[in-house]
């Protein structure tokens, strides 16, 4: 018997659904099915409210990337891969679909998955010498200006080196997994999502000179806002994490630790970009 978490997006308009089709499977299928108490008011009674002591296989995300980015800090904290079933736009980190779901809780049931580890990024904020935020990332850690029009002025550097000042909007530090969402946007590469490296993306860069650049993931990258009007906000996986203030410094490193993300099909990482950019077609 399996022990399965499942982790919900609360506004999706077609949970109910997604509720009795588990409520199926978990009737006919040989597996428990547990929630977070967090999500205790708006998922059914037939799943369980997990307790301290339960021991689980795999936690199931339902939603889109955002909410598979959530589920990943439940994933870490229980030390349990995790599989996203996508039920929004996108779902570029999802190996599973509503219509895929029984299948894919059978190839759980039987051991038919890989286990592919991602990268994270570990980042922590230095305020006048003190830290007062120690957080990880899947995607992306964005230092940005925040409401003013103004630029941020920033000095980025990697490994007690210097690499550039720059006046822009503000900077994506994206991972291999992160390289498909907001680094993309601001001209960043595609990067499989197993290589061992770290993008540097600006955001409006006032100077056109100032590129993306990718750099080895064992390095440690420091950000100091050198200048601001205004408060800023650093956003880790799309959700706002601290304010900044000039003076500020960000120092962003490999993470000692990775997620687990289950992958049940053989597609590869092109045929997904393939498939969900719509890449090469004429």
């Amino acid at each position: 018997m399996k022990n399965f978490a499942v982790f919900f997006n609360p506004n999706y308009i077609n949970n109910n659904k997604v509720f009795d089709l588990l409520k199926k499977l978990h009737n006919t299928k040989e597996l428990n099915l547990f929630k977070f108490k967090e999500q205790n008011g708006f998922i059914p009674g037939f799943i369980t409210e997990m307790k301290i002591n339960t021991k689980l296989d795999y936690v199931l995300s339902f939603g889109g990337d955002g909410t598979f980015l959530r589920a990943v800090h439940y994933s870490l904290k229980l030390q349990t891969p995790l599989l996203g079933v996508n039920l929004g736009k996108l779902g570029f980190l999802a190996d599973s679909s509503l219509n895929e779901l029984e299948k894919s809780i059978d190839d759980l049931i039987n051991n038919k998955f890989k286990i592919q580890e991602r990268l994270l990024l570990n980042v922590v904020v230095k305020r006048r010498n003190k830290v007062v935020l120690t957080d990880i990332a899947l995607n992306d850690a964005v230092i940005y200006k925040g409401q003013t029009p103004r630029l941020f002025e920033i000095k980025f550097i990697s490994n007690q080196r210097f690499v550039v000042d720059t006046r822009c909007d503000g900077i994506i530090v994206a991972t291999p997994t992160g390289s498909t969402a907001y680094s993309l946007s601001a001209g960043g590469p595609l990067l499989s999502p197993v290589m061992d490296a770290i993008i540097v993306a600006p955001l409006n860069p006032h100077i056109l000179s100032v590129r993306p650049m990718v750099f080895p993931a064992q390095d440690k990258m420091v950000f100091l806002i050198q200048d601001s009007h205004e408060q800023g906000v650093l956003q880790l996986d799309g959700r706002n994490a601290i304010e900044l203030d000039r003076g500020d410094e960000i120092i962003v490193t490999k993470a000692n630790r990775k997620v687990k993300v289950i992958k049940l099909t053989n597609k590869t990482f092109y045929q997904i970009l393939r498939k969900k950019f719509h890449m090469g077609r004429k």
